[in-house]
């Protein structure tokens, strides 16, 4: 979400947002690259926060990223200043084994070795075993090439070009310098909506397990995997030496192909890149080239999800929260960056949830507090916290549903173990019973456990009983695939949670459900995403499409009001349907959201009026 964020504050809200990716976006109206926000916030506003995940999704503030993998911060080895002689022959071997590899028969890419001065040592002990699968094994008394099965084509980009390899937005080239060994390297460059994804397929044995590694530097690095048909791996760092990044993962039962990407984060700078090694059974085949542009953050590239719904009844609590169906939900804003201040009783009676925009984080972990905005409750000639209660308490007789929004793009709160959990549950639980909310949104945008903050959010909902709604406002990349902690919490919270509102702007392109591509702005974006989640485990009435109410709300992904009521018709009722079209219909669709009802005011009320109009009518 975006908190009262302006145009030249994109470059440095989008720093702050790639803190999440420990992840993407909301501020107090705010975001990387959302022009309507004042202090940059990720969130629901419209701000992309590097990830989420991405990946950063999250997990221990100090040594997970978002997608649940070690941080490598710490770990990086620069390879400058007086180099040992093993380092300066690895230097060497990445020449000489080309060189080696010319003279060996075999249908795959070179493969390089780094095991230094180990020719002339294993000369003397040992035969030279040509291995079948693209790579030179030099055995000695069981000594072999670190990197001799290493199943990448171009892995230290010594061709000189990208060959194998291919980058978003011609975002990637080979450079000379920095490298970490050998004469070339990748940087690449992410712009302010794209983060400079390169990937390369490669083939793999099914039930196997496999091991990725690459040498990087740069402001926000991530190396992971996709369409393991297990579970997706990423980790990342952010140093400006050389540092190694690794991770694993083990195949599915029918996967023989997966996609091998590198990243950055949006706006923040080069990063370099270079030794990657990935080991395990080669395939059978190499994987001919995607068909289709590959996407801007790390998706899977098989049909996804995977995972099964719960077999457990659906939940009970989280049903109606008004009279409508389909709901509308729209964000409020608890300060003034521009857009239409307003009281609560100024939000147009179109939204079924409104979400007040933001609580903020106290000096005890994990504990939040609330407390009118100074700055508005002045603009608004004195909006004191009886007026703010008394209207509260009248949108709750006119049938509606007002909640804190937990997070934002600065939004730096932590749940990161039991005492923090509890810390979470008691303090929203006091701030609920202050102010009259009805519950809880969680968009957090520096990363979320979904271990612990599942048990907060259960305490918290056993504190308020029923009536207890709770919303969450997840980037696009959290919710990629179930194995993503955004996406883990939502399933572990099913049975209390009212509607994900996933927010379908500041994204730039993702892999819809079908595996294939989709740039944000489009009916087919919201739809092809949409069926990630409900194939992957949410019922439909759990699934929302978080849209900005106007242009001016977030840095990308705006669409009219007439395609989003397209895209609602489309996952309903399999009409007005764009190039995508799911094999499903789902009538319970959960409803839409925005950024904000500030903004939609700015922009003549068209989501109340539209959106919200047609949602209320759908059967």
């Amino acid at each position: 979400m975006e908190r009262g964020w302006n145009p030249d504050d994109r470059a440095a809200s989008a720093t702050r947002a790639a803190r999440r990716l420990t992840g993407r976006d909301a501020i107090r109206g705010e975001g990387p690259s959302s022009p309507g926000c004042r202090l940059p916030r990720v969130g629901p506003c419209g701000c992309p926060g590097p990830l989420d995940r991405v990946f950063g999704l999250v997990h221990s503030e100090s040594a997970v990223g978002t997608s649940g993998a070690v941080r490598a911060d710490g770990a990086a080895r620069s390879p400058h200043g007086s180099p040992s002689p093993p380092l300066a022959a690895r230097r060497r071997s990445k020449e000489q084994n080309v060189q080696r590899a010319t003279r060996v028969t075999h249908s795959r890419p070179e493969r390089r070795h780094r095991r230094p001065g180990a020719r002339a040592a294993l000369a003397s002990t040992a035969a030279l075993a040509v291995i079948a699968g693209s790579s030179l094994l030099l055995a000695a008394g069981g000594d072999a090439s670190a990197d001799a099965l290493n199943l990448l084509q171009n892995p230290g980009f010594e061709s000189g070009t990208l060959q194998g390899w291919s980058c978003t937005a011609n975002s990637g080239a080979v450079v000379g310098s920095p490298v970490h060994s050998g004469s070339h390297a990748l940087q690449a460059v992410p712009a302010g909506s794209d983060n400079a994804q390169c990937t390369q397929q490669v083939s793999v044995r099914p039930n196997s397990a496999y091991t990725l590694s690459a040498w990087v530097q740069g402001n926000y690095v991530y190396l992971g995997d996709s369409g393991t048909g297990g579970t997706d791996t990423s980790t990342w760092s952010t140093n400006a030496a050389w540092n190694q990044l690794k991770t694993s993962f083990t195949t599915g039962p029918s996967t023989t192909s997966v996609t091998v990407y590198l990243h950055g984060w949006y706006g923040t700078g080069a990063y370099a890149a270079d030794d990657l090694l990935l080991t395990g059974p080669g395939g059978e085949t190499t994987p001919a080239s995607p068909s289709t542009a590959p996407p801007t953050t790390a998706p899977p590239t098989t049909v996804p999800p995977t995972t099964q719904p719960p077999t457990s009844p659906p939940p009970t609590s989280p049903t109606p929260t008004g009279p409508n169906k389909h709901r509308l939900t729209g964000y409020w804003q608890d300060f003034d960056n521009g857009a239409t201040d307003q009281r609560i009783s100024d939000v147009n009676p179109a939204y079924d949830i409104i979400a007040v925009a933001f609580a903020n984080a106290t000096g005890t972990p994990g504990a939040i507090s609330f407390a009118l905005d100074g700055t508005l409750s002045s603009k608004l000639g004195g909006y004191t916290d009886a007026q703010f209660k008394a209207d509260i308490a009248a949108k709750h007789a006119a049938g509606k549903k007002v909640i804190v929004s937990v997070g934002g793009q600065n939004g730096t709160i932590s749940v990161s173990d039991a005492a923090s959990a509890a810390n979470f549950a008691n303090s929203a639980y006091s701030v609920i019973q202050a102010y009259g909310f009805d519950g809880i949104d969680i968009d957090l945008e520096n990363g979320v456990n979904s271990t612990y903050m599942s048990q907060a959010l259960h305490s918290l909902a056993a504190k308020v009983g029923s009536g207890f709604v709770l919303t969450m406002a997840p980037q696009t990349i959290d919710m990629q695939s179930t194995g993503m902690e955004y996406f883990k919490l939502a399933l572990a919270t099913k049975d209390i949670l009212t509607i994900v509102n996933m927010q379908y702007y500041n994204s730039g392109s993702m892999n819809g459900c079908d595996g294939n591509v989709y740039s944000e702005g489009t009916e087919n974006f919201l739809t092809a995403l949409a069926c990630i989640q409900l194939q992957g485990g949410l019922a439909p009435s759990q699934v929302g499409l978080g849209v900005p109410a106007s242009g001016s709300a977030a840095g990308g992904g705006y669409l009219s009001p007439s395609v989003v009521d397209a895209a609602l018709d489309c996952l309903a009722a399999g009409t007005n349907c764009g190039s995508f079209k799911p094999t499903t219909k789902w009538p319970g669709i959960g409803g839409a959201m925005t950024w904000s009802t500030n903004w939609d005011a700015s922009n003549g009320s068209s989501i109340a009026t539209s959106v919200g109009g047609h949602l209320h009518a759908m059967p």
